[in-house]
């Protein structure tokens, strides 16, 4: 079940992986550092500049514990060393997107502003040019974060099948549907 477990992960220079005997797992790196804690059943071990995840049996659990924290931590890595970024674009007749330190204020189309606060780990970044869709972008190190920030910055206003109105990520590519056409006598 587990294929991706088994590959090791590199470890890129200037970032430090340590693991404890307690389970918990450290990466630090030249943009910051994570900590995730690992079941007692996965062992991770640092080998020269690779991290190996091992598992104790090939029980359905175990193999899908394997790959689970070997994709966590190597998420954790490319973290500190790169980075991750993720552009939103509001697509709506006035649609605006502006930002104060770690407050972003959304006018999608509602009677009233919405103001989002951004937590400390994530970067935000607005770009309005005119005759084009404003655009927010995020960074941060820690993907599952601002993976669940921009899911719920786009959940504030759903792209409609029929005009494509909402907050999409940038690139991605949404399922239209034909509009009713009028009876024909």
């Amino acid at each position: 079940m587990s294929r991706i477990g088994k590959k090791p992960i590199n470890i890129p220079s200037g970032v430090t992986v340590d693991v404890t005997a307690h389970g918990v797992v450290t990466v630090k790196g030249p943009k910051g550092t994570l900590v995730q804690e690992v079941n007692p059943d996965i062992q991770v071990k640092v080998e020269g500049n690779e991290v190996v995840v091992s598992r104790p049996t090939d029980s359905k659990r175990h193999k899908s514990m394997h790959g689970l924290y070997r994709s966590l931590i190597n998420n954790m890595v490319i973290g500190v060393s790169e980075g991750y970024k993720k552009e939103l674009e509001l697509v709506g007749v006035g649609y605006k997107a502006s930002n104060q330190g770690q407050v972003l204020e959304l006018n999608l189309g509602y009677s009233h502003s919405i103001f989002f606060a951004l937590p400390a780990d994530v970067a935000v970044k607005t770009e309005t040019a005119k005759g084009k869709n404003p655009i927010i972008t995020l960074e941060a190190i820690d993907k599952e974060l601002i993976g669940q920030v921009a899911a719920k910055i786009r959940s504030l206003r759903k792209i409609e099948p029929y005009k494509g109105k909402g907050v999409r990520f940038v690139g991605e590519q949404i399922r239209r549907k034909a509009g009713k056409t009028a009876a024909k006598k």
